[in-house]
């Protein structure tokens, strides 16, 4: 065992008992978290307008500070990219991570220096719980990979600016960089299939003992991996046991990669966004990841059928149940205020407070009430390969609301590695494992207002062509389970 891995043990020890203080004290976590935002956003220009002067407990918050997405948030928003200060929270910030808007081009979230720290940590954390947990810290000594978006940064009123994945790399701390992979040259450049041809190459003939990064994108890495080795990624990197990822559950992936790798490798799954670092796998035994209650994030939640009703009711840490779907709701050190990230959870424990991630508050098919979610798709489909030897690659699901023959139904596009013998029956299975979990969407069967889902294959890399196609190939960029319109449907029945 070399130095390296020793202390990277004793390190873990320590982190442990630091996260399980907070851990196991919820509620007063929570609760100095609050305190402390309200205290140091007084007298921005936000603090002002909603006399935080005033607040004084969170009920005083709840009605003064209303639930807002970025569309409502951004004129304040717009304020602090002109290069305004003490706008949301006090000074500048230090960057602006860029996403893709949906209505409004591009958004711009804030990252300031009381908020970028927590960012590295729970990353650093997840794999020092790992080490705890396992006993497993050979790897530190192996190569590491994080596949991510470009770190150069552009500028705007003095604000750099960039995808977030490529900020946190001006950040990576040294005892890793002489670990790290790709080269800084590889990692800037922008095309990402270019990119990945360049990162196959570096890394062909190396040790790589932790992978990184989006399963989809992941996957596309391994493929060419696979071709030019003409053997396992396991066989070609022997100790590479662990894979780290965030963004979409991997489940519908597993398969694919146990094939792609030729054996079991562990993973840790990690929940960040660009408005902060909400959670990771703390545990290999244990379903969800650990919300990081201690990071400079405030959390309230939201039941998800209520969240379009007027005045929905908004719940603190202590007052969630198990198994709920909720609707995320933030209040951070880079100055969002009840903001809506889009994301939705469910709680799988209270002690410690662990989650799941089940979807998209947008990303949902109601078109006739059935209101299924991202979770309930991907559990449906993991449910109907099991013990079989059906690999998929990718999917989403859309409506069809006005078929040319017959009832309406939901149509799944999915791109298969090996397809089923028979897809009718495949496609009855999925259903069956549908109908258990959603009542309404049983219901809608038994009433015969949906007929059985329909599947439409989708032609090998026709994933990657779409995203292509709307400017979204790899990086940080995520393809929709689920849509509520037939866009991403259009795009497949045009390009066939």
């Amino acid at each position: 065992m070399s130095i390296k891995s020793i202390a990277a043990k004793i390190f873990a020890k320590s982190i442990h008992k630091k996260t399980q203080k907070w851990a196991l004290n919820p509620v007063e976590t929570q609760q100095k978290v609050f305190n402390e935002l309200i205290r140091q956003a007084k007298e921005t220009q936000f603090g002002k307008d909603h006399k935080f002067n005033a607040i004084q407990t969170y009920e005083d918050f709840a009605k003064q500070v209303p639930i807002r997405d970025y569309e409502q948030l951004k004129p304040y928003v717009d304020r602090v990219v002109k290069g305004e200060e003490n706008i949301l929270w006090k000074g500048k910030p230090l960057y602006f991570a860029k996403t893709s808007g949906t209505t409004s081009g591009a958004k711009y979230i804030p990252l300031t220096k009381e908020s970028m720290p927590f960012h590295i940590q729970a990353a650093r954390n997840a794999i020092l719980s790992y080490i705890h947990e396992t006993g497993n810290a050979d790897f530190v000594d192996g190569k590491m990979i994080f596949l991510q978006g470009s770190p150069i940064l552009e500028e705007k009123n003095g604000i750099k600016l960039g995808r977030l994945s490529g900020i946190v790399a001006h950040f990576v701390p040294k005892y890793l960089q002489k670990n790290r992979m790709p080269s800084w040259e590889t990692n800037c450049i922008d095309d990402w299939e270019t990119k990945v041809d360049a990162i196959v190459e570096e890394t062909f003939n190396q040790d790589m003992a932790v992978i990184s990064g989006i399963p989809s994108w992941v996957q596309m890495y391994f493929e060419k991996l696979h071709q030019k080795a003409q053997k396992p990624v396991g066989e070609l990197f022997k100790n590479f046991n662990l894979f780290i990822y965030g963004g979409v559950n991997y489940e519908p992936y597993r398969a694919k990669f146990e094939n792609l790798i030729g054996r079991k490798v562990d993973s840790i799954e990690l929940f960040p966004a660009s408005e902060g670092f909400f959670a990771y796998q703390d545990s290999q035994k244990e379903k969800g990841m650990l919300l990081l209650l201690n990071s400079g994030i405030f959390y309230e939640f939201v039941k998800a059928d209520e969240f379009f009703t007027e005045n929905p009711k908004r719940y603190t840490i202590g007052e969630v149940e198990l198994n709920i779907n909720y609707v995320l709701i933030l209040s951070t050190n880079a100055g969002l205020w009840a903001y809506n990230i889009g994301d939705t959870i469910q709680f799988t424990s209270l002690k410690p407070y662990r989650v799941i991630v089940s979807g998209r508050i947008k990303h949902y098919i109601s078109a006739f009430g059935e209101h299924v979610i991202g979770k309930e798709v991907e559990h449906a489909l993991q449910e109907a390969m099991e013990n079989t030897e059906i690999r998929v690659n990718e999917f989403t699901v859309a409506p069809q609301i006005a078929p040319e023959t017959g009832l309406p139904y939901h149509e799944w596009f999915i791109e298969f590695e090996n397809e089923p013998n028979n897809l009718d029956e495949f496609a009855l299975k999925i259903d069956n494992a549908m109908r258990k979990q959603n009542v309404y969407y049983d219901d809608l069967i038994v009433g015969k207002v949906l007929r059985t889902l329909v599947i439409t294959k989708v032609s090998k890399n026709g994933f990657q062509e779409y995203m292509k196609s709307i400017g979204k190939l790899g990086g940080q960029n995520k393809l929709p389970r689920l849509s509520n319109d037939r866009k991403i449907a259009d795009f497949f029945q045009k390009y066939y």
